[in-house]
């Protein structure tokens, strides 16, 4: 039957050329799109968490929603041992903040002051490489803070000038130092660069009342999807200290709603191709029915039982369908191959991608969901049109079809 499906088919070799290169077009076009947009969120999710967020967070519960000096908890080094041995858990560094007021001479801006700890802060952030003048707090550090370089312009100070911080305790008293700045980062997100400063942990604990206390662990991994998998074991470790586990789409609400969006919109333009598609072919088939009509009543009065008419059908519609996704799935790959290593730049979007902390440059995503999860779903719609043709062969009568010309 298959062989005889596709002998039918070459029967009109335009034809079906014609609808295979519609059918690769469209479906060339669903892979590489569908490809770039995996791509560019796996991008945007990774740029925008690495940046300064992590992958994932523990604070104390009620910390996300309403951030306040005294939602703090212990610092317990054994439990950050524990969590460093799950799997896919790369690094956990311990962070404490607040607001505060920094002044340099007749300049005074409210910024969001950060007590990090170097040596493990590099592994879950990349402000340290975002560094642009000076350089990054060090293991021996004590009274030195690192500026955003919007914050530091705004303060008037660079490298090497005293800046004088002054907040509230966590106890309620005044928290009072002066520091150095040795460090201005430009990490191209706005926010970041024009409130956020760091300043060693123990020193931010010491001006703070914080007695060895923090507000959050940030954890990293080798991959967003390697650390998503490791919560629930986090959980497991730090539910019993009353302590929540906070993933990227918590601490991220905006890319999250950002991406969905997207995806949402970008939904109705994959059912519009894939309804371009299954009409192209129902239109191809139907025109065949319509011209078989005798032969498809020869066949019926020589016994060829109506279903297996109607499966022959079905079948040239099938192999019409896997030709052209073929050649599209064949083509896509390439293309989405190449551009997996040299990337692709979008005139014109620069300013919408530095918002998340994106180059200019994007890299689609080949993979098994880019690559067959439209073909797949154009196949599903296609097999379930194919039913239309092969009811309106159920219904043919033997000698009237065979009369009609």
């Amino acid at each position: 039957m298959i062989a005889l499906a596709w002998r039918n088919l070459w029967r009109q070799p335009r034809r079906t050329l014609l609808t295979t290169l519609a059918i690769a077009f469209a479906c060339l076009v669903m892979v590489c799109l569908l490809a770039l947009q995996v791509g560019t969120y796996a991008s945007m999710k990774d740029n925008s968490l690495s940046l300064f967020d992590g992958y994932a967070q523990i604070q104390r519960r009620g910390y996300l929603n309403n951030p306040g000096i005294r939602k703090s908890f212990p610092l317990s080094e054994e439990m950050i041992r524990k969590l460093k041995r799950i799997p896919g858990v790369g690094a956990v560094s311990a962070r404490a903040q607040t607001y505060a007021l920094l002044s340099q001479n007749t300049h005074s801006l409210a910024a969001m002051i950060v007590g990090v700890r170097p040596e493990t802060e590099r592994r879950v952030s990349r402000i340290a490489s975002t560094v642009k003048s000076g350089r990054y707090l060090e293991n021996k550090d004590s009274a030195e803070i690192v500026l955003g370089e919007i914050l530091a312009r705004n303060l008037n100070v660079t490298v090497g000038d005293p800046v004088t911080l002054l907040g509230m305790g966590r106890n309620g008293s005044v928290a009072a130092d002066v520091v150095t700045v040795v460090g201005l980062f430009s990490s191209g997100v706005k926010g970041l660069d024009r409130q956020i400063a760091e300043i060693p942990l123990k020193r931010f604990q010491a001006d703070f009342a914080m007695a060895g206390e923090v507000h959050y662990l940030v954890i990293s991994g080798g991959s967003l999807a390697a650390v998503n998998e490791a919560l629930p074991a986090v959980r497991d470790i730090v539910g019993p200290k009353k302590l929540s586990v906070r993933n990227w789409g918590e601490l991220e609400p905006g890319l999250k709603d950002a991406i969905r969006l997207d995806a949402g919109s970008s939904m109705l333009w994959y059912v519009a191709l894939i309804v371009v598609v299954v009409a192209i072919l129902l239109n191809t088939i139907l025109m065949s029915v319509l011209e078989r009509t005798r032969e498809f009543g020869i066949l019926l009065a020589l016994g060829m039982r109506p279903a297996a008419v109607g499966r022959m059908v079905w079948l040239e519609i099938l192999l019409l369908l896997f030709l052209g996704l073929a050649v599209g799935i064949g083509i896509g790959a390439a293309v989405v191959g190449w551009f997996s290593v040299h990337g692709l730049v979008l005139p014109g979007a620069e300013g919408v991608f530095a918002q998340w902390g994106l180059p200019g440059r994007v890299f689609p995503s080949l993979s098994l969901f880019s690559l067959f999860a439209a073909p797949a779903a154009i196949t599903v719609f296609t097999a379930a049109a194919g039913l239309f043709p092969f009811l309106r062969i159920q219904r043919l009568e033997p000698v009237s079809a065979m009369r009609e010309a």
